[in-house]
């Protein structure tokens, strides 16, 4: 029994770790970003360096084959919305936009997840998780200053280009679940970085051998570090550990906290401010997920 609240305990442990490694990245992120590394150079140095860890783990540790010459081609469709242009519509947006905004609107990706599993599966959307949705898009809508909309308001795209990494990242987790039915996670998300590295390396090298490597000041090489290992390999590797040792309920319900610990730490920083708009807009997008989630968990 002590051995299996243990467990528990380092499984609740290692969740608040993602949580907070995941916030951190908003924050820290923008140390580097765009001022030192452009975005797509940040995204190819991730990727490159994500693809080198999985690879060599796959290499010494997994060696499990592909079986069928499809199953490359849906890697392939997995790589592109999960890492490139997943990743890319964040870093872009998160260099554009605010710490805080970012991290609240990232709440969106479950509920993308909802309605692409409704619309793959044929299944039916229950009034709850409908009411769940109108609500999270309306603090979404009202977090982005919508009725104030304007070409010209970089802070708009940024919000933009978050929305649709979240709505990438949701097609990804629904489309990628077939492909975990046969293969082992390392081995997917090995060839999702290698493919992903090849979408990510014409768009980037240009950037990426222009950035001032001998120049760099502390806080940018930290930065660059806390992406590589905290957000690509530690925040992966204690996930997965989690979600092995628990259930998807639990892993999930840590997204409430990003914004949480994002705002702690992009206010204690000076990088952001909080004001009551931007809580209840935070607020009414965490109230609809909390419904659709419901909804989808009821009888």
């Amino acid at each position: 029994m002590p051995l299996n609240i243990n467990k528990k305990i380092l499984v609740h442990l290692a969740l608040f770790a993602v949580a907070l490694f995941y916030a951190g990245n908003f924050s820290f992120a923008k140390w580097a970003m765009p001022q030192y590394i452009s975005p797509t150079a940040f995204i190819l140095l991730r990727v490159g360096a994500g693809m080198i860890f999985f690879l060599v783990h796959y290499l010494f540790f997994s060696k499990e084959r592909i079986k069928q010459r499809r199953d490359y081609w849906q890697l392939l469709v997995a790589a592109f919305f999960g890492v490139a242009f997943n990743m890319t519509a964040f870093f872009k947006g998160l260099s554009m936009t605010s710490s805080i905004n970012a991290s609240v609107l990232m709440l969106m990706a479950p509920i993308f997840v909802v309605i692409f599993s409704a619309i793959g599966n044929k299944s039916p959307i229950k009034p709850l998780v409908y009411l769940g949705i109108i609500i999270a898009f309306s603090g979404a809508a009202l977090l982005v200053d919508i009725f104030h909309f304007s070409f010209d308001n970089n802070g708009f795209w940024g919000d933009l280009l978050v929305v649709l990494n979240a709505i990438s990242y949701a097609y990804y987790l629904y489309y990628v679940t077939r492909l975990l039915k046969k293969y082992n996670a390392m081995t997917i998300t090995t060839f999702l970085f290698m493919y992903g590295f090849l979408m990510v390396f014409p768009i980037g090298i240009s950037d990426f051998m222009n950035v001032s490597w001998t120049t760099l000041p502390n806080q940018a090489i930290f930065a660059m570090i806390y992406v590589i290992v905290g957000i690509t390999i530690l925040a992966y590797l204690l996930n997965a550990w989690a979600l092995q040792n628990s259930n998807s309920t639990t892993v999930g319900s840590y997204i409430y906290l990003q914004p949480l610990l994002a705002t702690l730490i992009a206010v204690s920083l000076g990088m952001d401010s909080i004001s009551i708009e931007k809580i209840g807009y935070g607020l009414l997008i965490i109230l609809g997920l909390f419904l659709v989630n419901r909804g989808r968990n009821s009888k």
